[in-house]
Formats: C-alpha cells, structure tokens, sequence
C-alpha cells in the first residue's frame, strides 16, 4: 500500500543526516502513513473475522488436501532464501556459529540430560533435566550474542561501517537501546484518528487471504511438529477468526501492521520441540513487558544480524521440509500429483519474482484493483496455494481409479455390500449401497486414494472426535466442557464438537459389513483399518 505514488516519501527525507525527526513536518509524515495503515487494517480484519467466525474457512478445508498444504507450508520459507543469505552473509563465521550451535544442541545433544538441584520438604537431590532440548535456540542465540559481544569489545570486528563484517558488532545500534524510554504505555489511537480509503482497504484485504492461507498451512505444520492431531475445522475457524480480532486490536493501537501465524516460529516449534500453550501465554506475557518497558525490547533490537541469519537458515529449512512432508499421504508414482505439486511450487517461485521486476506491466488502469493484483501475485504462498487447490480438484484421472470399495464375500450368497468414496459428494463420506461388480460414478476428480484425501480426511474425521483432539483443541478454562455446555453452542462454526457418535456409526458400519448374521466374521474377510 505504501509502494503507491501518493504515499512515497518527499524528496527532503531522502538524505537523512539532514532530516529533524522531531521536528512537527517529520513527525506528521509518517504519521498520516500510520493512520492510512491503522483504518485499512481494521476494516480488513473484520473480513477475516468473519471468515473466520461463519465457518466459511472451514467449509472450504473439505476441499483443501495435501496438495494444496504442501506448496502453501513450503512457499512460506523458499523465497526467504534471499533475506536467510543476506543477513547470515555480513558475517558468515558468526553465522556458521550459531547454525552449529543450533544443529548441536537440537541434534546431537537433545538426549543429553543436564542434573539440576531440586529441594522438595527438609531433602534436597538432582533431577534430570533435558536442557539442549527445551532451550537450543535460546542457548545458541545467547552464546552467538556473547561472542559478538566480546569481538566487538576487544575491537576483533571492524569499526568502518563499509567494511565486512560491521554489522556483527553489538553496538551498530547502541542508539537504540539509549534512546528507548524505560516506560512508555501505548494505547488506542495513539496517532491519531484512523484513515480510510479504498485503495488502502483493497490492498490490506489481499494480504489478508494470503494470510488465512499462509495460516492454515501454519496450523497443520504446527500439529505435525509437536504431535498433535491435525487440527479440525473448528480450531481451523476459530484460529482464522482470533486473528483476524488480533489484527482489529493491532489497528487500533497504531502499530502499524497485522497478526498473524508467524512462520518462523513454526520453524522455533520443530527445533526445540515444544509446543506447550502455558509457554506461548508466558512469550505473549514477556511481549506485552516488552511493548511497556521499552529498554527491554530495545535490547533485543541490537541482536546482530549474522546471528539473525543463522537461525533463519535452520528455521526456514525446517518449514520448507515441513511443507513436503505433507506428501507423504499423497501418490507420488502419479504424473497427476507430481505435476500439481511441482508447478505450483515453481509458479509460486516465478511468479511473484518477475511481478515484483516487471509491475509497471500489470497496470490495469484501476488503482484499487492493480493494487490487488500485485499484492496476490507477489505472495508466493497464494500463488502456489492456489494453484494447488485448483488443479487438485479439477484435473481427472483414469475411470478405474476413481473410485475405490473394500469388497466382502456376498452375505448368505445375497447381494454384496460395499463402502464406496463417492467423489460426487461434497462431504467426500463413505456410503453404503449395493454392489453389482461394477464401480461406476461421475469422477469428476481424482481419487481420494490418490490425492491423499482418503487418510487426509479420514485424520480430519478422528481429530474432530477424538479425545485428544478434544483435549488439544479445547476452549480455556473449561468453557465448552464446564460452562457454556448449551446445547445451542454446538452450532456454532468455531465451537469444539464433544460427540464422537458419527465415529462409532462408522465402526458400527463396518462391523455389519463384515460379519455375518450369526456375529461371526465372514469367510475370507480380513481386518480392514481406515
């Protein structure tokens, strides 16, 4: 949004060494800028909200499989490769340092147990501790810190500002830390009162369902780095729709940007392992400290940036191989898949690069709707996830692989019963109908087997009903399971689903489906798991 010509910044701001910052021109200047932001911001989330709370986002999961997951989770980090590089490479034995320290502790020391006192009553003894486990990130940050720290004070680093390796030193931004204010309490309009216009609104809407798409794959990523069931379609709404509140509140306090999942913390997730949620209240705690204290989050600001570089070096590797680890559910013997996936990651790789080189060739003559293109185009995760999602439910392939049954020798030679997918439904369920020996149906798509859809769904199905879904994905404080238990709530798009009836009604079908009359099971039948 700011990228448009009447929001570029006057030429007598260029040159910075004779610019007042606190001079009332400057300080209006960029703060009109902050007002636009803050209007179009919280307008546009109240569209996600809305997605988010209709249940609209989770509707359109059925359709979404590992196709569409594995390109959207990867496209987070592969175009990152260039900012990982660039920032690892102001120093890049600095860089190197911290990329060891993080393989090491996250590796190869993960089993190492570290003793710690522990004082219980009147004994006191050690327990064992896996440190490098819990804290590798954090270890290797501190200890590449303290090396910089050190280099910088012994003077190894160069002082000359052009020279290699100046942006290692830890007083490149000493200003920042002197000039923060110990205490300063933000609030709601803090720049005045918020702007609107329609250019800006359009373009902060696009970033937004690039966002929800980005957020999705962040969910699935997140649930398969700690273990958990994959996420169901009411934590999937409720997460949409939470952030879109975290964006409206982001507005009105004039920081000047959105909320949303943070990709690199899902990096964060599959190195250290821990995906508690009291540790990501405690991290939303020590934020909020740090928003209010503002020599705390200065001090952080001066963490040199080859340490910044080396981590995102292990993170964003982490979300890309997280990304395809999602095919693993998918046929990749198929040239159906294999061309799906590999074009979707390409274009999201080629597309938004020459649109970011070649903008001025987008120009449609509307300013609010080339604002849009070039904001969806230049998003490699909506590129690829789009992509994805279309040519996954449209492409066919070969008739006799579109549908699939488990088959059971006739009943008492009466007529044999099947469980068919049914492409043709929307819901893509089971169904039970007679089976003449033939297979046939409209196969507009390809095959759940195929697509990865048959386990896809079928975890979707266990992961609304399970206990440890329930227990995962539960609202805080009991709500849903203590209070707030109305039957009335059910209905609600982002509320948990405590019955896990339709789960036994599936068993229930298969037990008849493969027992005789008698109880007993049928001849030549065998175990058959979904």
């Amino acid at each position: 949004m700011l990228s448009l010509p009447a929001w570029k910044c006057p030429e007598w701001t260029f040159n910075a060494s004779l610019v007042n910052t606190s001079s009332p021109e400057f300080t209006e200047e960029w703060q009109k800028r902050i007002r636009e932001l803050q209007g179009a911001i919280m307008v546009a989330s109240c569209v996600q909200m809305l997605v988010g709370f209709s249940g609209l986002i989770g509707f359109l999961m059925r359709f979404i499989g590992p196709l569409t997951i594995a390109p959207t989770i990867s496209l987070v980090a592969l175009p990152l490769f260039d900012s990982a590089g660039s920032n690892a490479g102001v120093h890049w034995g600095i860089a190197a340092v911290t990329i060891f320290l993080i393989v090491l502790f996250s590796q190869y020391l993960k089993n190492v147990a570290v003793p710690v006192p522990v004082c219980g009553g009147k004994k006191c003894h050690t327990s064992k501790f896996y440190l490098f486990q819990v804290f590798p990130v954090l270890l290797a940050l501190c200890l590449s810190w303290l090396l910089c720290f050190v280099l910088t004070v012994t003077n190894a680093l160069p002082t000359a500002p052009t020279a290699y390796g100046h942006l290692a030193r830890t007083d490149t931004k000493g200003n920042v830390l002197s000039q923060a204010p110990w205490f300063r309490f933000p609030y709601p309009g803090q720049w005045g009162l918020p702007t609107i216009s329609l250019a800006g609104v359009f373009g902060i809407i696009a970033g937004v369902i690039s966002s929800m798409v980005e957020s999705v794959g962040d969910y699935y990523a997140c649930a398969r780095l700690v273990g958990a069931p994959p996420p169901p379609r009411h934590a999937v709404n409720r997460g949409i729709g939470i952030e879109g509140l975290g964006c409206l509140l982001a507005g009105a306090w004039g920081t000047g940007n959105g909320t949303t999942s943070y990709s690199e913390n899902v990096g964060a997730l599959g190195i250290t392992r821990v995906g508690s949620r009291m540790v990501m209240v405690a991290a939303g705690c020590l934020l909020l400290a740090m928003g209010v204290f503002g020599k705390i989050g200065a001090a952080f600001a001066t963490i040199p940036t080859p340490v910044i570089g080396g981590m995102f070096l292990v993170m964003f590797g982490v979300i890309t191989a997280v990304g395809i680890s999602n095919l693993q559910y998918v046929d990749m013997n198929s040239s159906r898949n294999l061309f799906i996936f590999g074009f979707s990651i390409y274009c999201g790789l080629a597309i938004p690069s020459w649109v970011n080189n070649n903008a001025e060739k987008l120009q449609t003559g509307i300013l609010q709707l080339d604002q849009v293109i070039q904001v969806l185009l230049t998003t490699g995760m909506f590129v690829g996830g789009f992509l994805g999602f279309f040519l996954d439910n449209t492409i066919p392939v070969h008739l006799h692989s579109r549908n699939k049954a488990w088959k059971d020798p006739p009943f008492d030679g009466g007529a044999r019963m099947v469980l068919v997918e049914d492409c043709s439904l929307p819901q893509r369920e089971l169904r039970e109908r007679p089976c003449d020996g033939t297979l046939d149906g409209p196969g507009r798509e390809g095959s759940l087997e195929e697509r990865g859809l048959l386990v896809w769904n079928q975890m979707q199905e266990d992961s609304e009903e399970t206990a440890k879904a329930l227990e995962v994905y539960r609202l805080p404080c009991g709500i849903g399971t203590k209070v707030c238990t109305s039957s009335c709530t059910q209905y609600l798009p982002f509320w948990p689903r405590l019955g896990a009836g339709s789960r036994e009604r599936g068993r229930n079908l298969l037990a008849r489906l493969f027992q005789d009359p008698s109880g007993a099971r049928g001849k030549g039948a065998s175990e058959t798991k979904l």
